[in-house]
């Protein structure tokens, strides 16, 4: 430069490649670090929170796939999916107003019967000459069971009432919502799987939309094998039930049939509690009864559950304890009724589109 002054400071040009790098501030730094980490503290509490209405709405939207391919094959027949919706909802009320027809007055019985059967107990406890007379005479339960109830009974009693009836409105109004959010489900089905698909680019859609497709129709089927193996079930619970003269062979059919529909422990707990009532009948029904569904337990798990499911899926034994056991540690009997059909949707995405691209490289 002329006249031998300073230079001033050079100034990057155009398309030399040099950038100029942002200055930072700590404050917004830490602010947005903080800020993030409470959102994300908030969403998980809020997630917390409302796990029970979550887990509701995934059990609906379950139910709403395994039925998705009857409703389909309704509606190919000339009936429109909206009226296929109303057969398959028509028929599974039809068998809730069964199931109920046959509890409800088994219930009613035993309460009269119990509510009965207090004031002649009473009684025999005052009575001398009576079995419970006499235990009353050497054990003085009743002046035990006085000193075990205290002053706060009344209060510890209503408490209960409250907390079982608050149990059974939630319940009932679990039942609606997961009934209402599956009817809607099975109504806007496609739309929803459409709305779904939209999300996956354009040039991979296709492939995607048919291996969905492919898992709803595994879901499909294996609760259709699902429901043929727990009706038989109830069925031979009737059966035996009926041949041995135990008590309330239709109810317990029905329930054996409603709880062998969760995997692995469905039938098991079925057994224990028809042995327990075939108790009343005499000790040796109820060792022949568990004899019996320990027997039937071994013909359901190597006869008729792979006969049922061999069109449906195919999953191995150890894949199918390991979902059980953690979607019924993570949600309960929900987690575990749902937790083969998610293995076997995982197993085909793996097989059609993981394990492929991994072996191309």
């Amino acid at each position: 430069m002329p006249g031998g002054g300073r230079r001033g400071p050079r100034r990057p040009r155009a398309g030399s490649g040099l950038r100029v790098r942002p200055t930072s501030s700590w404050f917004a730094t830490a602010f947005s670090v903080g800020l993030g980490l409470a959102l994300a503290y908030t969403t998980l509490q809020t997630v917390l929170r409302i796990s029970g209405i979550l887990t509701l709405l995934l059990l609906a939207l379950f139910v709403a796939i395994s039925l998705e391919p009857v409703v389909a094959w309704l509606a190919r027949r000339r009936l429109g999916r909206g009226p296929a919706v109303a057969v398959v909802v028509i028929g599974l009320l039809g068998v809730l107003a069964g199931f109920l027809a046959l509890v409800v007055p088994v219930l009613s019985d035993e309460i009269s019967a119990l509510v009965d059967a207090v004031p002649k107990w009473l009684g025999q406890l005052h009575d001398h000459h009576s079995t419970l007379g006499r235990l009353e005479d050497r054990y003085h339960l009743i002046s035990k069971a006085r000193e075990q109830l205290g002053p706060g009974t009344g209060q510890a009693v209503i408490g209960g009432l409250l907390g079982a009836g608050h149990i059974v409105i939630n319940a009932m109004m679990g039942t609606a919502l997961v009934v209402v959010v599956t009817v809607y489900l099975m109504v806007g089905m496609e739309q929803l799987k459409h709305f779904v698909h939209r999300f996956i680019p354009r040039s991979r859609r296709a492939g995607a939309v048919d291996l969905s497709e492919r898992i709803m129709l595994r879901v499909g089927r294996y609760m259709l094998g699902n429901v043929i193996t727990s009706a038989i079930a109830g069925l031979a619970t009737f059966l035996w039930c009926v041949g041995l003269g135990v008590p309330y062979a239709a109810v317990l059919g029905m329930f054996v049939a409603l709880v062998d529909m969760v995997p692995v422990v469905g039938s098991t707990i079925g057994g224990v509690v028809v042995s327990l009532v075939a108790l009343a009948v005499s000790f040796p029904v109820a060792l022949g009864t568990a004899g019996f569904y320990i027997g039937f337990r071994l013909a359901e798990d190597y006869l008729i559950m792979p006969k049922a499911m061999a069109y449906a899926v195919n999953v191995h034994p150890i894949v199918t304890v390991v979902a059980i056991v953690i979607g019924g540690a993570l949600l309960g009997v929900v987690g575990a009724l749902i937790a083969i059909p998610v293995a076997v949707g995982i197993g085909i995405v793996l097989e059609e589109s993981v394990f492929p691209r991994i072996d191309a490289v």
